[in-house]
């Protein structure tokens, strides 16, 4: 039986990776920050089988203690301060976690007597390509982030390649463009517009507010894009793989698709308002990915279009709401 450490284990990501390795029999376990969180006691709930290891990226001596405590074969990095927003606010603390966070069990790793057979799993994103040079981007596009996030996020990601290439550690890192499901958290744009649709589908109320419209990005559902994340652990080398669609939507159209999904009227400008406290100090205008190279080396393509993605979180939505009654 295979071992596996997540990181970020009680995320969206986490949940679905969790999943999906409990369907291939791993034994799992999770490095979290605070156990006694309610969404942490939630995720032990659902998933009793895990077993939960306290612990804090910001603390290299609890990242060593993790994968000691673990003997993991592979570990997946998934934890990060993952809201672009509040990395403006909380820069230095997206720094320690989202990028030193990173290095910290990279190194922790080259340490182990284990480090021969680990094998990494490093969650970069499509933020740090930012202000895009090239359309669409690729493994090769050069990074322009636009954030302290994705500036973290592109200090993670050199740290897994200068590991790899410095030490061998079998370190992949996977450049995923925006992913979402029924997991994901409510600060997301995406959840914002799929939870206040439903709501105002039954009626809750009225309207809701958003900022800018027109940015547009490459979305595809979490559910495929973990499995993306195993097969790059499963390959004899280690590499860099854009997991995307290869097709982007504005929020525009996001909230479109939403309405029409909850048998509402198409007309945004009814149902939303602008809001200017939602804009970020730096916007990233439009992202669009090729993963013809995970297609061709692992075999990977999204399952999920666009519109059943939607469906996904509207109808989910609509429950949650509707048992609140």
């Amino acid at each position: 039986m295979k071992r596996a450490l997540i990181t970020g284990i009680t995320g969206q990501d986490g949940r679905h990776l969790t999943q999906f390795l409990l369907e291939k029999d791993y034994e799992i376990f999770g490095f979290i920050y605070d156990i006694e969180k309610i969404r942490n006691s939630e995720f032990a709930k659902r998933f009793p089988t895990v077993k939960l290891i306290p612990g804090d990226l910001a603390n290299q001596t609890s990242v060593e203690e993790a994968i000691t405590l673990s003997q993991p074969d592979e570990i997946y990095n998934l934890g990060a301060i993952t809201f672009v927003g509040d990395s403006f606010k909380i820069p230095e603390v997206t720094a320690n976690i989202t990028g030193l966070g990173t290095l910290r069990i990279l190194e922790a790793i080259r340490i182990s007597e284990s480090c021969e057979k680990i094998k990494f799993y490093q969650a970069s994103s499509s933020e740090m390509f930012g202000k895009v040079l090239e359309t669409p981007q690729t493994e090769n596009t050069p990074f322009n982030p636009q954030s302290p996030y994705a500036t973290a996020k592109t200090f993670a990601h050199y740290s897994s390649v200068n590991y790899r290439d410095s030490y061998g550690i079998h370190a992949s890192s996977g450049i995923l463009f925006n992913h979402e499901g029924e997991f994901r958290g409510y600060e997301f744009v995406t959840r914002k517009i799929t939870s206040n649709v439903a709501k105002i589908k039954l009626k809750k109320q009225l309207k809701f507010s958003l900022g800018k419209l027109s940015p547009k990005r490459d979305w595809g559902y979490a559910g495929d894009y973990v499995e993306a994340m195993w097969l790059m652990t499963q390959q004899d080398r280690a590499d860099t793989f854009v997991i995307s669609t290869g097709i982007s939507h504005s929020v525009e159209q996001f909230v479109e698709t939403a309405l029409e999904v909850a048998g509402l009227e198409k007309n945004v400008s009814r149902y939303v308002d602008f809001d200017q406290e939602m804009v970020r100090p730096s916007e990233v205008e439009a992202l669009v990915g090729d993963s013809s190279k995970a297609e061709k080396i692992l075999g990977w393509k999204p399952k999920t279009d666009f519109k059943r993605l939607v469906e996904i979180m509207v109808e989910n939505d609509l429950k949650i709401e509707a048992s609140k009654n």
